[in-house]
């Protein structure tokens, strides 16, 4: 599944090219111009990354925004890059104080943007990277959507297979099933909690042949954990 990125610009060229870039190189573009219309599409559905321009618009800056981004429960774990003209140094520290994961000063080129944005999504959402990942018997390659345990190749659905990837990249942590929806399913699909459930034993199944169904741990009273243990 593609990433979704938030493109808050209000300058329609340079929103343009970002945009031109992005959808070239595989991202899925969301655009707003000033702060309304950017809540107006995080209320419809939350990004995986969002760029935010520092001067935006009407009486909310990209930095305002970028505070209200962080205090909100919601958007709080959104990844998020400033871009700016500003290039003093305590600019920086204002946009990395506000929130912000990273910084880049304008003119900045396509590659170096794309390249910034990866970095960001490997350290804050492995889940979303093409980066094979191995955690004890197990391997997964989201280029090829294969997974190999125990030296044999495994047949997972989409959803298993999306379910896996997550809990991967972030073994040894607990989720509660409204916290997989989110993150697996994103919070705007309006599902049964249960759901996680029934995937979860898809997911087990898949892994039987293996050996290794008993890498999901069922944290009774929490939801679940995944550890090869």
């Amino acid at each position: 599944m593609s990433p979704t990125v938030l493109i808050i610009e209000d300058e329609p060229a340079i929103q343009e090219l970002i945009a031109i870039n992005l959808t070239h190189a595989g991202y899925v573009v969301l655009r707003a111009s000033d702060a309304a219309q950017a809540n107006d599409q995080l209320r419809a559905v939350l990004p995986d990354l969002i760029l935010l321009d520092w001067m935006l618009p009407g009486s909310t800056s990209g930095l305002k925004l970028a505070r209200a981004l962080r205090s909100d429960a919601r958007t709080r774990s959104i990844p998020l890059i400033m871009l700016t003209a500003k290039g003093a140094e305590q600019d920086k520290v204002d946009g990395l104080e506000a929130g912000a994961d990273d910084y880049i000063t304008k003119p900045f080129s396509p590659r170096e943007l794309l390249a910034r944005i990866k970095a960001v999504l490997r350290r804050r959402a492995p889940q979303l990277t093409q980066d094979a990942i191995e955690v004890g018997a197990l391997c997964l390659n989201p280029e090829t959507h294969q997974v190999i345990g125990s030296d044999q190749i495994l047949t997972l659905g989409p959803t298993e297979f999306r379910l896996l990837h997550f809990f991967m990249t972030h073994a040894e942590r607990v989720f509660s099933r409204s916290q997989v929806l989110d993150r697996v399913w994103g919070d705007h699909v309006f599902i049964e909690e249960r759901t996680v459930d029934v995937h979860i034993r898809r997911l087990r199944k898949a892994l039987e042949p293996a050996g290794l169904d008993g890498y999901i741990h069922t944290v009774r009273g929490s939801g679940y954990r995944f550890a090869p243990s």
